[in-house]
């Protein structure tokens, strides 16, 4: 039995929005990407509402985010009052500006707590099991080494933006 496009877009939705929550966004922005995404014309606040059974306030609020995030653009329609949502569809200005966001500062907060608690372990203060604290210490460690590959490869993405998208594609096309 062929999947029908509703049951398609409803899957996708829920895919982008378990990536949204993945990379630490509410689930929410990865339904309204999604949706928007798949549109073949912007949409309103209230269609969006009607696609991801969100609520209006949540929508806008999350429009706002993506908006300044750079994966949405707002746009009008002559005669028309309210502002329509689109999906930006440059995947490289996709990943370029998630990983521009990598530096907001909730996300700084939460990579300084990473590094403040490994500081603590690796300076001895840190009294208990020393088995446990061992284990801990891994665990941390191992998540201080992601967080460095995450700022390492958002660098590298800004430092590549300076060389244009021309020539990224180029370089990226000889590296297939």
């Amino acid at each position: 039995m062929p999947t029908k496009i509703t049951d398609l877009k409803q899957d996708f939705t829920g895919g982008l929005s378990q990536i949204s929550r993945f990379w630490g966004f509410p689930k929410g922005m990865g339904a309204i990407f999604a949706v928007l995404y798949l549109s073949p014309s912007p949409l309103s606040l209230d269609e969006i509402v009607e696609q991801t059974g969100l609520t209006k306030g949540a929508i806008s609020t999350e429009v706002r985010t993506l908006a300044r995030m750079g994966l949405v653009h707002r746009s009008s329609k002559l005669g028309d009052r309210k502002d329509y949502y689109e999906a930006e569809t440059d995947f490289y200005t996709s990943i370029r500006s998630i990983l521009k966001e990598r530096q907001n500062s909730e996300f700084d907060r939460a990579v300084r707590s990473v590094a403040e608690t490994l500081e603590k372990i690796e300076s001895g203060s840190v009294s208990g099991d020393e088995a446990e604290i061992q284990f801990i210490h891994q665990r941390v460690q191992a998540l201080q080494d992601f967080f460095n590959a995450i700022d390492s490869l958002a660098k590298a993405v800004i430092k590549l933006e300076r060389l244009g998208i021309g020539n990224v594609k180029n370089i990226l096309s000889i590296l297939k």
